[in-house]
């Protein structure tokens, strides 16, 4: 009987050394801080200053506790996502679920494309220059022919995102305001509330279910590794919270302290809003770094996940550890597609705004569907030894339901501005 984190199930040393077990958390969890989180993060900061703090910090336990139960049921199953879905819930459950992911995933990787083009913009490198090579890249990352390779290739990537530590070092912030800021909740102001749901609902996406279920069933983890797994979570919970706290008090205290906080929605508004304080060219290198590192993993994962999740519904072959074969084409094509889909609307200058607003409302909608397979998953496939008990059960499910209903609550004002 498994009541929480605290008391993981007993291991050995067999495929349980940390380096061969440790990746799938951490690379979910980098992409977890892409570009427009990033965004999301800063521009709280400016509009909110350091109250936006505290809910960066309650964050932490609800993303860990969600993904955790990933790892438990692909690990103790060794199967995905959506095929649990598929043979627990019937095909048709199975289709709304990764159908809505896909779609998802394709408007992930839009944001992602204009993330890349916009850190090469910075520096006067046009799109067509930047993204014919960011999908080259992605692309042939996957045709690697192993897991393993392509989840470290990833966390190199998606480290990136720390150079940003520097701009908040060169920064200074005040901790006696940080302090201030902890204890202090507007909660009767309506904007507050609204990015406080923005990033509940910016925390835990739907295709971080399915891209670390998938990883762990993919790198071949056994029970025994489940300690070391929760581990690699964990740190990567902490490390994904960690950035976008950063861009929450970097931003909070520079810009947020201007009369009339300007608004921050590309990455030249992000680099262009702390130039007057660390100067133009760090700002654009760290900025530059940060997001780019954050957009190139992210598209990596989505694209994954979203062609893992359809390959699972239709019971094909689906793993990076084969090359390209006959039997496992469906999957390295439909994985092809997503970027070249991504990357075509992009250069095409389609509305991406109006794109990317639709693809909210999808991640809105989608969370409580994904969310509620995960725990009803949790509690009828898994042996009663690997089940959540007692409070720890409790408190994961009241927290999941609190991250359904600010998704919910965020397509009502979505859908009004859109």
């Amino acid at each position: 009987m498994w009541h929480g984190p605290t008391r993981p199930a007993k291991t050995t040393a067999t495929h349980t050394h940390w380096l061969k077990v440790w990746g799938p958390g951490l690379i979910v969890m980098l992409a977890d801080t892409d570009a427009g989180c990033l965004i999301t993060a800063a521009q709280s900061g400016t509009q909110w200053g350091y109250t936006m703090i505290l809910p960066q910090l309650l964050l932490i336990p609800i993303l860990y506790m969600a993904q955790e139960m990933t790892v438990r049921l692909g690990i103790v199953t060794h199967k995905g996502h959506g095929e649990l879905i598929r043979e627990h819930f019937g095909v048709g459950w199975a289709w709304l679920s990764a159908g809505t992911l896909a779609i998802s995933a394709v408007g992930a990787l839009l944001t992602e494309f204009v993330g890349v083009a916009g850190v090469g913009e910075l520096f006067g490198i046009s799109k067509w220059i930047t993204i014919p090579i960011a999908t080259v890249l992605l692309v042939g990352i996957a045709f690697s022919g192993s897991y393993h390779r392509v989840e470290k290739i990833g966390v190199v990537i998606g480290l990136a995102e720390l150079a940003f530590i520097i701009a908040v070092v060169m920064i200074r912030p005040s901790f006696t305001q940080m302090a201030q800021g902890l204890v202090t909740i507007p909660w009767r102001h309506s904007s507050y509330i609204y990015l406080v749901a923005a990033n509940v609902g910016a925390v835990i996406m739907p295709w971080m279910i399915f891209y670390q279920q998938g990883a762990v069933v993919d790198k071949h983890l056994q029970p025994s590794a489940l300690p070391k797994e929760r581990h690699d979570t964990f740190v990567g919970t902490l490390m994904t919270q960690g950035i976008m706290l950063i861009f929450v008090i970097a931003f909070a205290a520079t810009v947020g302290h201007a009369d009339h906080p300007q608004v921050l929605s590309t990455v030249g508004d992000l680099a262009h809003a702390l130039s007057p304080f660390i100067g133009s060219m760090p700002a654009k290198v760290l900025i530059g770094a940060s997001m780019l590192g954050g957009a190139l993993v992210a598209a990596l994962v989505v694209a994954l996940a979203g062609t893992w999740g359809i390959m699972e519904v239709l019971n094909w072959k689906h793993s990076l550890n084969e090359p390209l074969n006959r039997k496992n084409a469906g999957f390295y094509i439909m994985y092809t597609l997503a970027h070249v889909i991504g990357a075509v609307l992009v250069l095409a200058n389609f509305d991406l705004v109006n794109i990317a607003v639709a693809v909210e409302v999808m991640n809105a909608l989608l969370l409580p569907i994904v969310l509620g397979f995960l725990l009803l998953l949790e509690a009828r496939v898994l042996p009663e030894q690997y089940r959540m008990h007692g409070w720890y059960k409790w408190l994961v499910t009241v927290l999941c339901w609190i991250v359904m209903i600010f998704g919910l609550y965020m397509v009502g004002p979505i859908m009004s501005w859109w």
